[in-house]
Protein backbone atom coordinates (compact mmCIF):
# COMPACT_ATOMS: atom_id res chain seq x y z
CA UNK A 1 0.00 0.00 0.00
CA UNK A 2 2.69 2.50 0.72
CA UNK A 3 1.79 6.24 1.40
CA UNK A 4 -1.48 7.54 0.82
CA UNK A 5 0.21 11.06 1.05
CA UNK A 6 -3.03 12.56 2.68
CA UNK A 7 -3.27 14.00 6.49
CA UNK A 8 -6.57 14.94 7.65
CA UNK A 9 -6.43 17.57 10.25
CA UNK A 10 -9.20 17.94 12.57
CA UNK A 11 -9.54 21.53 14.23
CA UNK A 12 -11.83 21.21 17.35
CA UNK A 13 -12.05 24.53 18.20
CA UNK A 14 -13.12 25.77 14.83
CA UNK A 15 -15.33 22.67 14.06
CA UNK A 16 -13.09 22.32 10.76
CA UNK A 17 -11.71 19.56 8.58
CA UNK A 18 -8.88 19.98 6.29
CA UNK A 19 -7.04 17.92 3.60
CA UNK A 20 -3.31 18.08 3.20
CA UNK A 21 -1.00 16.38 1.19
CA UNK A 22 1.98 13.98 3.14
CA UNK A 23 5.41 15.71 3.23
CA UNK A 24 7.22 12.87 1.57
CA UNK A 25 10.23 14.08 2.08
CA UNK A 26 10.14 13.64 6.08
CA UNK A 27 8.17 10.15 5.20
CA UNK A 28 11.78 9.24 3.76
CA UNK A 29 13.39 10.65 6.29
CA UNK A 30 11.23 9.32 9.39
CA UNK A 31 10.20 6.34 8.31
CA UNK A 32 7.76 4.70 10.00
CA UNK A 33 4.57 5.74 11.41
CA UNK A 34 5.91 6.34 15.06
CA UNK A 35 8.55 8.49 13.63
CA UNK A 36 6.91 10.23 11.24
CA UNK A 37 3.87 11.56 13.11
CA UNK A 38 6.54 12.79 16.05
CA UNK A 39 8.98 15.00 13.63
CA UNK A 40 4.94 16.63 12.86
CA UNK A 41 4.18 16.57 16.31
CA UNK A 42 7.23 18.69 17.31
CA UNK A 43 7.62 20.64 14.43
CA UNK A 44 4.15 22.20 15.54
CA UNK A 45 3.83 22.28 19.15
CA UNK A 46 5.73 24.59 21.65
CA UNK A 47 8.41 22.18 23.79
CA UNK A 48 7.15 23.67 26.93
CA UNK A 49 3.27 23.01 26.14
CA UNK A 50 1.11 21.66 28.87
CA UNK A 51 0.03 18.55 27.34
CA UNK A 52 -3.68 18.94 28.94
CA UNK A 53 -4.11 22.07 27.14
CA UNK A 54 -5.75 22.82 23.32
CA UNK A 55 -2.24 23.76 22.18
CA UNK A 56 -0.93 20.15 22.38
CA UNK A 57 -1.79 17.75 19.37
CA UNK A 58 -2.74 14.26 18.74
CA UNK A 59 -1.88 11.89 15.89
CA UNK A 60 -3.24 8.96 15.15
CA UNK A 61 -0.59 7.81 12.04
CA UNK A 62 -0.62 4.47 10.02
CA UNK A 63 2.74 3.50 8.63
CA UNK A 64 4.04 2.04 4.63
CA UNK A 65 3.25 -1.14 5.53
CA UNK A 66 -0.26 -0.35 6.98
CA UNK A 67 -3.25 -2.25 5.24
CA UNK A 68 -0.43 -4.78 3.54
CA UNK A 69 -0.22 -8.56 4.28
CA UNK A 70 2.81 -7.10 6.17
CA UNK A 71 3.55 -9.02 9.63
CA UNK A 72 3.08 -5.37 11.14
CA UNK A 73 0.17 -4.40 8.47
CA UNK A 74 -2.49 -3.91 10.81
CA UNK A 75 -0.52 -1.39 13.49
CA UNK A 76 -0.90 2.10 14.11
CA UNK A 77 0.21 4.63 16.37
CA UNK A 78 -1.31 7.43 18.74
CA UNK A 79 1.54 9.91 19.35
CA UNK A 80 0.98 12.91 21.81
CA UNK A 81 2.68 15.10 24.79
CA UNK A 82 1.62 13.09 27.58
CA UNK A 83 0.90 14.31 30.77
CA UNK A 84 2.91 11.91 32.57
CA UNK A 85 6.24 12.14 32.08
CA UNK A 86 5.66 15.53 29.88
CA UNK A 87 7.44 13.72 27.41
CA UNK A 88 6.25 12.38 23.42
CA UNK A 89 4.16 9.45 24.63
CA UNK A 90 3.35 7.00 21.44
CA UNK A 91 0.98 4.19 22.05
CA UNK A 92 0.57 1.43 19.22
CA UNK A 93 -2.45 -0.65 18.54
CA UNK A 94 -3.14 -3.57 16.48
CA UNK A 95 -6.73 -4.73 15.06
CA UNK A 96 -8.52 -3.29 11.66
CA UNK A 97 -8.23 0.59 12.84
CA UNK A 98 -4.82 1.31 11.03
CA UNK A 99 -5.71 -0.71 7.84
CA UNK A 100 -9.27 0.83 7.25
CA UNK A 101 -8.17 4.17 8.14
CA UNK A 102 -5.38 3.47 5.55
CA UNK A 103 -8.45 1.76 3.46
CA UNK A 104 -10.17 5.06 3.70
CA UNK A 105 -7.16 7.38 1.91
CA UNK A 106 -5.30 8.88 5.07
CA UNK A 107 -1.71 8.25 6.43
CA UNK A 108 -2.44 10.03 9.64
CA UNK A 109 -5.01 12.35 11.39
CA UNK A 110 -3.97 15.59 13.41
CA UNK A 111 -6.26 16.74 16.30
CA UNK A 112 -5.94 20.10 17.09
CA UNK A 113 -7.59 22.60 19.62
CA UNK A 114 -10.72 21.71 22.00
CA UNK A 115 -14.37 21.49 21.20
CA UNK A 116 -16.75 23.14 23.61
CA UNK A 117 -18.90 19.99 23.48
CA UNK A 118 -18.59 16.50 22.68
CA UNK A 119 -18.06 15.63 18.98
CA UNK A 120 -17.23 12.29 16.80
CA UNK A 121 -15.30 12.33 13.52
CA UNK A 122 -17.12 9.65 10.88
CA UNK A 123 -14.06 8.30 8.21
CA UNK A 124 -15.61 6.20 5.38
CA UNK A 125 -13.97 4.23 3.03
CA UNK A 126 -14.21 6.74 -0.12
CA UNK A 127 -15.38 3.81 -2.15
CA UNK A 128 -18.52 3.34 -0.06
CA UNK A 129 -19.11 6.71 0.17
CA UNK A 130 -22.46 8.36 0.76
CA UNK A 131 -21.90 12.29 0.07
CA UNK A 132 -18.73 12.81 2.21
CA UNK A 133 -16.31 10.24 3.48
CA UNK A 134 -15.49 12.55 6.12
CA UNK A 135 -17.16 14.27 8.59
CA UNK A 136 -17.23 15.91 12.05
CA UNK A 137 -20.44 15.91 14.25
CA UNK A 138 -20.88 17.85 17.18
CA UNK A 139 -23.84 16.77 19.50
Amino acid sequence: MAWTRKILRVDLTQGTIKVEPLNMEWAQQYLGQRGLATKYLVSEIDPLVDPLSPDNKMIMATGPLTGTAAATGGRYSVITKGPLTGAIACSNSGGHFGAELKMAGWDMVIFEGKSEKPVYLWIQDPCRRERRAVRLYRE
